[in-house]
């Protein structure tokens, strides 16, 4: 988590010593967790191999999906910022060749958006 800690420094990021605690089991041989974002009940997590989005669904939040995703099968991503009447900015990813984007995520006030951006196109483009 060393270069993102540095370059981010937000509140909004997941401790490492959590992240392990709560989905070490995700990782595979030789990947390690780098950053994580808590949006209100999901958490977008940064691997060195991949992206995970952790989604807690349903009322009692008993039910998670883990989605992987592979850097390399994201083809763009845009930011939405939140307006002035408007609470929420707005992320969006393409994986591979779809025409409507896979994943939309909202981000409250708490989560700076541009920090999420800024780790996931250190990982697309770099």
């Amino acid at each position: 988590m060393g270069i993102f800690s540095a370059i981010l420094g937000n509140a909004s990021s997941v401790n490492q010593e959590d992240l392990i605690k709560k989905y070490g089991q995700l990782l595979t041989d030789n990947e390690q967790f780098e950053i994580g974002f808590k949006l209100i009940r999901d958490t977008f997590i940064f691997t060195n191999k991949r992206l995970i989005l952790v989604d807690v669904q349903g009322i009692t939040g008993s039910k998670t999906e883990y989605k992987s995703i592979a850097y390399k099968s994201i083809t763009r991503f845009s930011v939405e910022t939140a307006g002035t009447f408007d609470l929420d900015a707005e992320l969006k990813i393409w994986v591979s060749s779809e025409l409507q984007p896979s994943i939309v995520k909202q981000f409250n006030k708490s989560v700076n958006v541009y920090d999420v951006q800024k780790v996931l196109a250190h990982h697309v483009l770099g």
